[in-house]
């Protein structure tokens, strides 16, 4: 017998409810005992950085980083999920020159680059406890628990030998793409990045 449900139903609280529920019974972990030992659907995510929180682009994506993996179990594959954090990159240097109030590359050596890079590692996980609570809040299953983490050595070293295996495969080549440039860090920016500081000015030359 279905439990009665009144006319003036939160859903919000029903969301919760049932969050609720596969936590406390495990239901992440079940689907994926149920399908240990089948055919394996490898779904790649790319990680989200922790050093800022999650926005609607994120839960747009995550919904749909959801939608996949589940149509997939339900087809009988074994899909593990093991959710993992960016911490390389200028996102996480911007917010570090930010609390440092440091603007330029000079500022930085003047400060320590090992300093400076020991600082921004000091921060990679800051939001974790609040993704983990949204990603879980829109009902998305994945393993936070065997998490990992771009910087950690076994991440790089596995990148290094994939890269390797392509090498040796001859698939790299070397070829020319138009890209957003940092003049100041010359290095290649991502959309994301370029928008960070985007603004309309007046400028009188020609």
């Amino acid at each position: 017998m279905l439990d009665p449900v009144p006319s003036n139903a939160s859903f919000p609280q029903l969301e919760e409810d049932v969050v609720r529920f596969w936590r406390e019974h495990g239901t992440f972990k079940k689907s994926l005992e149920q399908r240990r030992g089948c055919e394996a659907y490898v779904f790649y995510d790319g990680p989200p950085f922790a050093t800022g929180l999650p926005h609607y682009g994120h839960l747009l994506a995550g919904t749909i980083k959801d939608v996949i993996p589940r149509y997939q179990t339900m087809c009988g594959r074994y899909v593990p999920r093991t959710f993992g954090w960016d911490c390389h990159g200028l996102p996480v240097e911007n917010e570090m020159e930010k609390e440092l109030g440091i603007t330029s590359k000079s500022e930085i050596e003047r400060y320590g680059v090992a300093k400076f890079n020991e600082a921004c590692r000091g921060i990679v996980l800051r939001y974790t406890k609040e993704w983990e609570q949204v990603v879980e809040r829109i009902g998305r299953w994945v393993d936070f628990e065997n998490g990992y983490a771009t910087l950690d050595n076994d991440y790089m070293e596995s990148i290094w030998w994939i890269f390797r295996q392509i090498w040796e495969k001859k698939l790299v080549y070397k070829g020319y793409k138009p890209m957003h440039i940092s003049t100041a860090l010359e290095t290649p920016l991502s959309n994301f990045e370029v928008s960070l500081n985007y603004k309309d000015i007046t400028d009188y030359t020609v």
